[in-house]
């Protein structure tokens, strides 16, 4: 549910994509993937950090001897190998200094200096992150949605004020106070965001498990019942309102850009800098779809409502599964605990003894139908083939038999042909309404549109009144296989009237425009 900040790849280009994957290179679980860790986390840890291949053997030196990384790697000449390859990957930027060396390997080791990259620090900053959170749900930060409410309120005083005072002696204070209710505005909602995606991530990965213990059961209904109704009618209670403070800021929201300006003496047209949320149409626009719905695109309000009422049937089911007299309760969860664990205190031998005894497979080369095709796998362990699906009788009753019988598979050529015959109608109709609409297009006011027709234009009317924010925004819809386009343009006065087979279609205050593309 979080609107994250980023450039699109279309801008960036394929190319500048590759590299900046790159960054992640060094945090794949490989050899030495501990020393480059280490490392990065000793350029990022300091502000303008620029260090020698000298000083980060050092710092390793301590790390080594605490076991944090492999023996041997704080040897000078290793940390060289291990900074060049970073610098490779693009988390740091070589330079040089002035030294006073004894000797020519020492003015090697100390001139050549290594400061990390911005977007480094950010991947590390991630990292860190990550490995800090707890296994459990996070708790959903619902007191940010009350702030969010009066910020906004808040937000269209001080937007008058600095309006109202431009240009006079309090409009600095009054652009810095209009600056920082925006900025605090949108960190509260991208905090309240990353807690309600963190929040429904962990909901999903444990309503999609089959098998629930009964405590387990206990605690989700707790969780489910009183949690996510309190998360789920905070976030209805205040969205309403919260709706419409937008609506009125976005009758204002080109003055208030104006206002907030672009950051002088920072960044160039190669480098443009990243200016911080609340700057761009875009990062408004986000804020708005998370609380209001627009056709076609339902709001993250919406999205979280139907995510709980899909949890909460999953729960329903896992309950009605424990509780039911159809198998053993809560299948054959606490059995199979026990048999691994005879597993994992047993001997080999004992243990090829108890796999023989539990599940009845005995020494076979073949516990399978022969497969389709011969594959080259003879020398991959059984441990490292294949993961086969367990089905539900087996892991809830134990029962291996098979239910019911396998259909066949028929082939009908007469009705696929038939669907065919189908398809290639509609498509035939598609195209006669559109080349219809391309020869009335440029007297459209004045032609008779048919069924097909007036269906198409309907169809192209739709997507591009839903295209629009305001009323007074201009909105267009192509079709994407034959290149027709339409554009509604609003006109205080026009009224534009559409003849067709079935009546005629009248747009108040509107002009309609169609033009065949390519």
């Amino acid at each position: 549910m979080e609107q994250e900040q980023h450039v699109p790849d279309t801008l960036m280009g394929a190319e500048s994509t590759d590299r900046r994957l790159l960054l992640y290179a060094y945090l794949q679980p490989r050899e030495h993937h501990r020393t480059y860790l280490t490392t990065m986390r000793l350029f990022a840890s300091t502000l303008l950090a620029d260090l020698s291949a000298g000083e980060v053997a050092a710092k390793l030196a301590a790390a080594e001897r605490e076991g944090l990384i492999d023996p041997g790697e704080s040897r000078i000449e290793t940390v060289i190998a291990r900074l060049k390859q970073l610098v490779e990957w693009g988390n740091l930027v070589p330079g040089r200094r002035e030294v006073i060396a004894a000797s020519i390997a020492e003015f090697q080791h100390g001139s050549v200096r290594y400061q990390v990259s911005k977007l480094a620090v950010r991947v590390q900053r991630d990292v860190d992150e990550l490995l800090r959170v707890p296994e459990g749900a996070r708790e959903v930060s619902r007191e940010l949605l009350p702030a969010i409410e009066r910020g906004l309120g808040a937000l269209g005083k001080s937007l008058s004020d600095a309006v109202f005072t431009e240009g006079g002696p309090g409009a600095k204070r009054a652009r810095e106070a209009l600056a920082e209710q925006v900025t605090t505005l949108f960190l509260q909602h991208a905090e309240l965001a990353v807690t309600v995606r963190d929040f429904y991530a962990y909901l999903g990965q444990i309503v999609t498990r089959h098998h629930l213990a009964p405590d387990e059961l206990s605690g989700f209904r707790n969780l489910l019942v009183e949690y996510i109704q309190m998360v789920v009618e905070d976030v209805l209670r205040h969205t309403p309102a919260i709706a419409e403070s937008l609506g009125q800021l976005a009758r204002g929201r080109s003055e208030l850009l104006r206002l907030l300006g672009p950051a002088n003496g920072l960044g160039t047209e190669e480098l443009p800098i990243e200016r911080s949320r609340g700057r761009t149409v875009a990062d408004w626009q986000d804020l708005t779809d998370w609380f209001v719905d627009r056709p076609g695109r339902p709001s993250q309000v919406t999205a979280l409502r139907e995510a709980t009422g899909r949890a909460i049937g999953s729960l329903l089911a896992s309950v009605k599964r424990a509780t039911s007299g159809g198998g053993l309760l809560p299948g054959r969860r606490a059995e199979l605990l026990k048999l691994a664990g005879w597993f994992d205190g047993a001997t080999p031998d004992k243990a090829h003894s108890l796999y023989a005894a539990a599940f009845g497979l005995y020494s076979a080369r073949n516990l399978l139908p022969s497969p389709e095709h011969d594959g080259d796998d003879e020398h991959t362990p059984w441990r490292d083939g294949p993961v086969l699906d367990v089905t539900v009788s087996v892991r809830s009753r134990g029962d291996r038999g098979a239910r019911g019988r396998t259909s066949r598979i028929v082939d009908d050529p007469i009705t696929e042909q038939a669907l065919l015959a189908d398809a290639r109608a509609v498509d035939k109709k598609r195209s006669e309404a559109v080349t219809e609409l391309v020869e009335a297009a440029p007297t459209i006011e004045e032609s008779r549109l048919s069924h097909g027709a007036l269906d198409v234009f309907c169809e192209l009317l739709t997507m591009a009144m839903a295209q629009r924010e305001r009323a007074e925004d201009t909105g267009s819809a192509a079709d994407p296989v034959r290149g027709l386009k339409l554009t509604v343009t609003p006109e205080e006065g026009r009224t534009t009237t559409i003849k067709t087979a079935g009546g005629t279609l009248t747009l108040h205050n509107a002009s309609i425009a169609l033009e065949a593309g390519a």
